[in-house]
């Protein structure tokens, strides 16, 4: 997996090194030689990682990463901070700072592009995430400004079987968060499905292989994007490197450092609930191109595909498809009379007596204006007519309270009920019956239920 990669450094000897070394494993490069120029090149070129030097004259790494994580364009890229320094307080504040990664000079070239592998991956997923979000906020159906999601309040499960460690963890993590601790790694499995921000595992455990624990992580649907942390001896190389590839998302050296953990959960717990809060509004999007926004109910778009599906497996030999087409009578003299914001309120209040009426299986839909369809699965005429006469009877039987409770409206509407169970049915012959059916129904008088077979 390439990716475009923004090296900074004040040195040009070792911008040249990176970028040689990088480029030879077929990454594209973009370089800037100090803080301010490093952040303008990541605003313009939106790079996948940047590999960000510390000691800089004037604007240093750390301030760098932190304009970086600031910035809303730039939040989402992964940070690796790249440096001669090995001291616990630089590690510290660069993680605190925001960076995902905290790498020392001379660089070992296997941990780099392994970081640089895992770290791109995480990338790939946030920028799809984050497209579908913008495609839908310039539609219209996704609003408001973007999340800023603190990484505090995390709900924790550590896998261990060292009883001192696990102690030790959850001790210092419950000063901010909320950690439970799992000796077996099924139970951790168990565990990880339901409301949790982050697993950290011993992958050195000695009951359970923790690299094992994570893959079956991955490879679960229900715990598939859950960050894991993997606690590691900094010695054992080859597993640190097997770890990223196998999607752990970052690694706490022992022996554990306080400081160092609490970085690294909440970096984790952080960008967790920010791809969470880009799914959510993925979810709610796709929701929302498929639902009427007024009543709630499916939208003619959502209904005209599950018809055509239902349709087809009726013509060929399947249970037959019902469909009611119910248009609510003398609509628009409500509108004129009482106004559309009362208008709306009876559509609202005729769709959630729709809803009650109808089986867990039938799809009430909008169809348009004051007209609605039910779709029903495996229902012939005749069952369809007994639902719609029960529907009438419910809208009917009782007034609509509109206008705040003050005033009672009586409503009646009139349905036309088809069924397809002919070779030769479509969803435009059915729906065009049901429509016939209707208009004969508000000739008779409305208020009736009128079918038409086939």
């Amino acid at each position: 997996m390439t990716a475009r990669i923004l090296v900074v450094d004040d040195i040009e000897a070792n911008v040249r090194l990176l970028a040689a070394k990088l480029t030879s494993e077929y990454y594209e490069v973009v370089t800037a030689s100090d803080g301010p120029t490093a952040l303008a090149v990541a605003a313009a070129e939106h790079p996948d990682i940047v590999l960000l030097d510390v000691m800089m004259p004037g604007m240093d790494g750390f301030e760098v990463c932190r304009r970086l994580k600031d910035d809303p364009v730039t939040r989402h890229i992964p940070v690796v901070l790249v440096t001669a320094l090995d001291g616990r307080s630089d590690r510290i504040a660069g993680l605190e700072a925001g960076a995902d990664e905290f790498l020392t000079k001379p660089i070992d070239d296997v941990m780099l592009f392994s970081r640089v592998r895992s770290l791109t991956r995480l990338k790939t997923v946030i920028d799809e995430l984050r497209q579908r979000e913008a495609s839908g906020r310039r539609i219209g159906v996704i609003a408001g400004a973007a999340a800023r999601l603190a990484g505090s309040g995390g709900r924790i499960v550590i896998c261990d079987d060292h009883e001192r460690q696990a102690q030790r963890i959850a001790s210092e993590l419950a000063v901010e968060h909320r950690p439970v601790i799992e000796s077996d790694p099924e139970k951790a499995l168990l565990t990880a499905r339901g409301p949790v921000d982050l697993l950290i595992v011993n992958a050195n455990a000695r009951t359970f292989d923790g690299l094992r624990l994570a893959a079956q992580m991955r490879s679960d649907e229900a715990t598939r994007h859950l960050p894991i942390l993997a606690v590691i001896d900094p010695d054992e190389r080859p597993k640190m490197v097997k770890a990223l590839e196998i999607g752990i998302n970052d690694v706490l050296p022992r022996p554990i450092d306080p400081q160092e953990l609490a970085a690294r959960a909440r970096t984790q717990i952080k960008r967790k609930r920010y791809t969470d809060f880009l799914r959510k509004n993925l979810d709610h999007s796709l929701e929302l191109a498929v639902t009427d926004q007024l009543t709630g109910l499916h939208n003619r778009r959502y209904m005209t595909g599950q018809l055509s599906a239902l349709v087809a497996r009726a013509t060929r030999g399947g249970e037959p498809v019902g469909a009611l087409l119910i248009d609510i009578d003398h609509f628009k003299k409500i509108n004129d009379s009482f106004g559309h914001d009362v208008g709306d309120e009876v559509l609202q209040e005729f769709a959630v007596r729709l809803a009650s009426n109808v089986r867990a299986v039938d799809l009430p839909c909008r169809y348009g204006g004051e007209e609605f369809v039910v779709i029903m699965p495996d229902t012939p005429l005749s069952a369809a007519e007994r639902i719609a006469e029960r529907i009438r009877l419910h809208v009917a039987g009782s007034p609509f309270r509109v206008a705040a409770g003050k005033e009672l409206l009586s409503v009646t509407i009139s349905i036309g009920v088809a069924a397809a169970d002919a070779p030769d049915d479509t969803p435009e012959t059915l729906l065009k019956r049901a429509d016939a059916a209707v208009y004969e129904a508000k000739s008779q008088g409305r208020n009736k239920v009128i079918s038409r077979a086939a």
